[in-house]
């Protein structure tokens, strides 16, 4: 903001007021991590930072097709869809450059509410480690692909035959991003103007695809900064005849696209709670056990970080995904990798998540298990050396090949309901469920070309 950043409701007033806003733009999370809102009244806002609001429960009750969930228990219409309690967070107000003056702040649902919604059981595990006396660093990177299309083109194409913003195989191509610099240049300053700032920003290997990298910020800011720039590279993209995708796999043809975590704990004085020169791979106890709890938990909250049908068709060997629940000193063929470093640096990514993630349930799957490792001291296999998908693992490190495979395994999970609350897990549980049996309901182009004729 080009003003200070308001830190009370007060000041986020003020700053409407001194803009001369009529209204201001309010977003919330929903399951799937996509933004809803609506513009607020100058005057509703202010009664909405001191008392709350009320937003329609069906975005917890739908998915991200606007179809009902007909196996919810939070809503439905056996509750007839009433307002969720919703609180504003000014602390999360940013300038939406793109709209002129306009200010954008994110909320969450509150009461009832809070106990399925994602930010709350983020919100959740980042208090379970400040019980501990830590706190929690993390940051996302993702990759997504652009393409030379509209919204109505893709639809018209059958979402076939796209023409990418760039041709072939070209990963960290100076070319590239030479010849499309004035995107990149808007990306970049848009992140910078939404505070969502991007560290790094490349090409990848395959047509039109790019990663970006978060700068590392608290747990939970860093979710807000992965929702924000989903959302907003794909505003920006598609106000420049483009159109970005963070699908897991848009295409048996090219690699799939991750959704990064990076993640650590520091203590008082913002001491590395995971760094030990002394140790192998400078891990202290508590990082070797926060790994050990991930693997653990990995197979069993795969349905937080894979949360899409898509999500498993990109965890095939050979291509950049894991298949198992592994980990490893700086090596990227397995699911969890430690990065060596110095007491800045010392992290561990949990490179099992893909693009689709809603950052704020796949960071509490990711952050919560670690802590439940910690708090049992639970030992990890070997580290992995070498190439992962060649060797054999143990039975109990497969990880679930199915979404509905992955939500009936999730909805079992004791710890899953300590760390997030049995209300949440329930609720999860059963939407991940809808979204299988939905695809399940769907006849493929692979089946068409296969059966139509032949069989």
């Amino acid at each position: 903001m080009t003003e200070k950043a308001p830190k009370s409701a007060k000041d986020l007033l003020a700053l409407v007021d001194k803009r001369g806003l009529s209204h201001v733009k309010v977003g919330v999370t929903d399951g799937d991590g996509i933004l809803r809102g609506k513009y607020m009244s100058r005057d509703k806002f202010a009664s909405a930072l001191e008392k709350g609001f009320g937003f329609c429960d069906v975005v917890l009750g739908w998915d991200s097709n606007d179809q009902l969930y007909d196996n919810a228990s939070f809503t439905g219409w056996h509750t007839a869809y009433p307002d969720a309690a919703v609180r504003l967070l000014p602390e999360t107000a940013r300038d939406l450059t793109l709209e002129g003056d306009m200010i954008f702040v994110l909320s969450e649902f509150a009461d009832k509410a809070e106990e399925v919604c994602p930010r709350g059981a983020l919100r959740r595990v980042i208090d379970r480690a400040a019980s501990h006396g830590w706190d929690v660093k993390a940051a996302c990177e993702f990759e997504f692909f652009l393409f030379d299309e509209t919204p109505h083109s893709v639809r018209d194409k059958g979402y076939a035959n796209l023409t990418p913003m760039t041709p072939g195989f070209f990963g960290y191509s100076v070319l590239r991003s030479g010849v499309h610099a004035e995107f990149y240049a808007e990306l970049l300053k848009l992140g910078a103007d939404m505070r969502f700032p991007i560290e790094g920003l490349h090409t990848e290997t395959g047509p039109g695809v790019l990663e970006a990298a978060i700068e590392v910020s608290d747990a939970l800011e860093a979710a807000d900064r992965a929702v924000l720039f989903k959302t907003m590279t794909k505003i920006l993209a598609q106000r420049r005849g483009l159109m970005a995708t963070f699908m897991a796999k848009w295409s048996k043809d090219w690699p799939g696209q991750s959704g990064h975590l990076h993640m650590s704990l520091v203590g008082k004085g913002g001491a590395s709670v995971f760094h030990d020169p002394k140790r192998p791979g400078s891990m202290s106890d508590e990082m070797r056990w926060f790994i050990g709890g991930q693997q653990a938990l990995m197979p069993e909250f795969l349905a937080m970080v894979s949360p899409t049908v898509n999500s498993y068709t990109r965890l095939i060997p050979g291509f950049w995904a894991p298949t198992d629940a592994t980990w490893g000193v700086e090596n990227r063929t397995c699911a969890l990798r430690v990065i060596e470093g110095g007491p800045k640096s010392q992290r561990v990514e949990y490179r099992v998540a893909a693009a689709d993630i809603n950052p704020y349930v796949a960071l509490a799957a990711a952050i919560g298990s670690g802590l439940w490792g910690i708090e049992n001291k639970i030992e990890p296999d070997a580290p992995v050396v070498g190439n992962a998908y060649e060797k054999q693992h143990p039975a109990e490190r497969a990880l679930p090949r199915t979404l509905g495979e992955a939500a009936a395994r999730y909805g079992r999970s004791k710890p899953a309901k300590d760390l997030f609350g049995e209300a949440f897990v329930e609720h999860w549980a059963a939407t991940r469920d809808w979204e299988q049996r939905e695809f399940n309901k769907a006849i493929t182009d692979w089946e068409l070309a296969r059966y139509f004729e032949i069989i």
